[in-house]
């Protein structure tokens, strides 16, 4: 039976949300991920984290699709229920996504419809399901974007519902203080991962732009980021609420 406290990360498969799992689970945390197409990943995932000596289970999930979240939540439920004897938890981290790069010129009702979907719509009632399996004293983490304070031509749909996440995380801190749940956003610059086509991996001139205008002269890689989730989740960083911290080496300053 364990008696760890217990992180959902979404989409923690690869990427960002790989990194935030593994190093939850490196804080001595339980772990849980979604994945939307890949179970081989997200079992790599869930096995590297086993190997730390904490427990870890992967659910398939579709953060787009607001009808399945209620069998979801069904699955997650008996799955705690087995290993901890009740069905809740105690960290969500909402940083499912996918990117588009298109001009605002050309971007379809389709594009928009499905980062709304993905990026704010999902998460937001995501994380209303989540709260009947949540602890009180429990924290929320959002994953917004860098692109939300400043602008890189071609985001606007991506970029319009990260910057709705950044306020609904302020209202999240407020109207859910009463548990004494805290909310808060970390803000990823450009990072080295296969998000949106792994522009900022392979992209050499978008690397060569954003390396040039980031104090510490670099693209950020998903290493840079996962501590500062783990981190959110410790005794450490109680007091932090309703905050929106960017980490991405000092872009555009």
């Amino acid at each position: 039976m364990s008696t760890h406290k217990i992180a959902l990360v979404t989409g923690g498969s690869r990427g960002l949300g790989r990194n935030m799992a593994i190093n939850l689970a490196k804080k001595g945390i339980d772990v849980i991920i979604t994945y939307h197409s890949n179970k081989s990943a997200a079992d790599d995932v869930v096995s590297e984290i086993k190997k730390t000596g904490r427990s870890a289970y992967a659910l398939q999930l579709d953060t787009s699709n607001m009808k399945s979240f209620d069998s979801f939540f069904k699955e997650l439920s008996s799955y705690l229920k087995s290993e901890t004897g009740q069905d809740k938890f105690d960290f969500l981290i909402n940083n499912a996504g996918t990117g588009i790069y298109t001009p605002f010129i050309e971007t379809s009702e389709e594009q928009f419809d499905e980062m709304v979907n993905i990026h704010f719509k999902g998460v937001y009632f995501l994380t209303q399901k989540a709260l009947a399996y949540l602890n009180d004293g429990s924290r929320i983490i959002n994953i917004s974007s860098g692109l939300a304070r400043f602008t890189f031509p071609n985001s606007s749909a991506y970029a319009s519902a990260k910057g709705a996440i950044d306020v609904f995380t302020r209202y999240l801190a407020k109207e859910l203080a009463h548990r004494k749940i805290t909310a808060n956003v970390v803000a990823p610059g450009a990072v080295a991962t296969d998000f949106g086509g792994g522009e900022n991996k392979t992209n050499e001139q978008k690397r060569k732009v954003v390396t040039s205008v980031t104090a510490l002269g670099r693209v950020g890689e998903p290493e840079d980021i996962g501590g500062i989730v783990a981190f959110l989740c410790t005794e450490d960083a109680r007091w932090i609420n309703g905050q929106r911290i960017e980490a991405s080496g000092g872009i555009m300053l």
